[in-house]
Formats: C-alpha cells, structure tokens, sequence
C-alpha cells in the first residue's frame, strides 16, 4: 500500500485540513512555503488519465476552498496549483495529487521558472496533430 493509502486510510499520521468520502487534503510534511498543501483522491490512482473528471473538478474545487479558507489566515501574495505526473516530471509519491503552495514573495523558497530553457517548438504538423477533434 502507498504512502498516501495510508494517509488516506488513518494508518499514519498526517496534518489533515480537509477530508471528505472522495477526497483529502492534508499539509506536506516538508514544505516549500507556509500552507504547502496536498489534495488528493482517497482511493488510489496512480495516473490521472484514470481519474473521472468529476473527482478531478472535486479535488479542484476544494482547492478553491482552501484558498478562500487560507488568505485571511496566511496572507499569502498568491498561489502555485501544480501537480508532478510520474516519475519523469518529479512525481515522488505514485499517488495523484496536487500542490496547492502559498506564495508570499521571491525568497520563499520556491522557484518556478521557464526562463533560459531551451525551447521546443512544434512544426505545423505536430501542432495539429495534438488538437483534440
């Protein structure tokens, strides 16, 4: 059983802030700001090409609801909603989730950057190849 199965099943413990039948939130247990939160679906999945959309919208829109629960609390100057699918893309738990992460100034700890990258531009015909018809 994974990490966030126990989570999710009580056998560990875990700074829970929201929990419902489909889904959990809990604080990460190494943070990289103040708030560093975790949403995820209770039962496993381990892709999110698995997960109904409905769970997908829920676990979103409990973000919403902690956002709204954690600005007068925390202050934050913003938000990062992200989520790391498989190994490839630093995913450490194989367990969806994502993080919902207070941001409160450029030396909080976090840094998310897409400058200086290289960049890997489609041809035509890899760009209508990706539309969804």
């Amino acid at each position: 059983m994974c990490l966030f199965c126990k989570i999710a099943n009580h056998e560990i413990p875990a700074s829970i802030v929201y929990e419902d039948e489909f889904v959990m939130a809990f604080l990460d247990i190494a943070p990289v700001t103040q708030g560093h939160t975790l949403i995820m679906p209770k039962k496993h999945y381990d892709d999110f090409s698995l997960c109904s959309s409905a769970l997908v919208a829920r676990m979103h829109g409990i973000s919403k609801l902690l956002i709204k629960h954690y600005d007068p609390l925390l202050h934050p100057n913003g938000y990062n909603f992200l989520s790391n699918a498989h190994e490839a893309a630093g995913q450490s738990v194989a367990h969806v989730h994502f993080h919902l992460i207070p941001r409160y100034d450029d030396e909080d700890g976090l840094n998310l950057s897409f400058n200086g990258r290289p960049q890997h531009k489609l041809n035509d015909k890899q760009k209508e190849m990706l539309k969804i018809k």
